[in-house]
C-alpha cells in the first residue's frame, strides 16, 4: 500500500491500526519511509502488549533523501538528492563565475540533518555549509566573508555557500546572503536560491536502484524466515522478540538488521535525526579543500584518531 503520508502510527491511532490488521489478518509488515517510518515501527512495537496485533515481523527499509534514519549510514533516495543537488550546484557556480565576483548561498532540504548540505558541499567545492549539528556563530560568519574578500583577489572570483535549512533559528539564508550583500560592498555581490522540491526530482541514481532492490530482496527473506519460525498449524504467526521490529541498514558495508528497541537510545527524536552521523567526520575537509584560513585542525586531529580506533 502506498500511504503518502507524514505521520506516525500513534497519530493515526494504534487502535485504528490495529483494527485494520485485524481486518486484513496481517502476519508480516514491511514498512519503507523516512523517520516516519521507523517511529512508527517503535511505537507499534512497545504497544504490543496492549495490541497483539502489532506480534508480527515487522520491517522499516529507510527511505528518505534527508538520511536521517537510525540504523542506517545510507537511506534510499539520499544518493540521488545529493546527484541533483550537485547538479544544481555546479550549474549556479557557472552562472557565479559568468557574472564574476559573485557569491551564492544555496539552501538545501534535509530538516535539521546537515547531510545533504554537507555531502553537496564537499563534491561541489563549496566554500562553506552551514549546518545544524555544528552550532555556528556571527564571528564565524564575518571569517566567512573576510574569506570571500581575499578569495576575490585571486582568480577564481566566485563563491558558493550551502546552508541546511533548519541550520539556524535566526542566521537565515536571507540574513547571510543579506550580510555578504552589505559586507562584500565593492568587493563582490551575493545571492540566495532556496533549492527546494528540485532536489526530489530526478531519476534514480544507479545505486539506488541496486540498494533498494538488495534491501528489498533481504527484508522479504528476513520476514518470511520470522514467519517460519514462529507461525502455528492454522497459520497464525505470534513475534514478541526485539528482532522482530527491526530498521534494515547499510552499516559499514554490511546489511544490518537492528532492533529499534536498541536504536531508540541512539535517536534525537526532538530534531529527529541519530545522535552520531558518520560524515560529521568529513566536515574538516570543507575548509581545507576551500582553503580558508580558519581549518578546524583540532577537529581534524580528532577524526583521525576515532577512525585509527574504529
Amino acid at each position: 500500500t502506498f500511504f503518502s503520508c507524514r505521520t506516525t502510527a500513534e497519530r493515526v491511532g494504534l487502535d485504528k491500526l490495529a483494527a485494520k490488521f485485524r481486518e486484513h489478518n496481517f502476519n508480516a509488515l514491511l514498512m519503507i519511509g523516512g523517520f516516519e517510518a521507523y517511529q512508527s515501527i517503535l511505537q507499534m512495537y512497545e504497544a504490543r502488549d496492549k495490541y497483539p496485533e502489532f506480534q508480527i515481523p515487522m520491517i522499516c527499509i529507510p527511505c528518505t533523501i534527508s538520511n536521517n534514519v537510525p540504523g542506517t549510514e545510507f537511506s534510499i533516495g539520499a544518493d540521488t538528492a545529493l546527484n541533483e543537488t550537485v547538479n544544481i550546484c555546479d550549474k549556479i557556480k557557472q552562472s557565479a563565475q559568468g557574472s564574476k565576483r559573485r557569491v551564492f548561498v544555496i539552501e538545501t532540504m534535509g530538516g535539521y540533518c546537515g547531510y545533504l548540505a554537507t555531502l553537496a558541499g564537499l563534491a561541489s567545492g563549496a566554500d562553506q555549509a552551514y549546518i545544524y549539528e555544528e552550532p555556528f556563530t556571527i564571528k564565524d560568519l564575518i571569517d566567512d566573508v573576510d574569506h570571500m574578500r581575499k578569495k576575490m583577489e585571486g582568480h577564481l572570483k566566485r563563491g558558493v555557500l550551502l546552508r541546511n535549512e533548519m541550520a539556524n533559528e535566526h542566521y537565515t539564508t536571507d540574513f547571510i546572503t543579506n550580510l555578504l550583500q552589505e559586507e562584500g560592498k565593492g568587493v563582490f555581490s551575493a545571492r540566495s536560491n532556496v533549492l527546494g522540491h528540485m532536489q526530489q526530482g530526478g531519476l534514480p541514481s544507479p545505486f539506488d536502484r541496486a540498494f533498494a532492490t538488495k534491501l528489498g530482496c533481504k527484508a522479504v527473506t528476513y520476514a518470511v524466515s520470522l514467519m517460519e519460525d514462529v507461525a502455528t498449524k492454522d497459520g497464525k504467526v505470534v513475534c514478541n522478540t526485539p528482532a522482530s521490529a527491526v530498521v534494515l541498514g547499510l552499516m559499514k558495508r554490511q546489511n544490518v538488521f537492528t532492533p529499534v528497541e536498541v536504536l531508540k537510545g541512539r535517536t534525537d527524536f526532538e530534531h529527529r535525526m541519530p545522535v552520531e552521523q558518520w560524515w560529521l567526520k568529513l566536515r574538516p575537509l570543507l575548509r581545507i579543500l576551500a582553503k580558508h584560513e580558519s581549518v578546524y585542525i583540532s577537529d581534524f586531529i580528532e577524526s583521525s584518531i576515532d577512525d585509527v580506533h574504529d
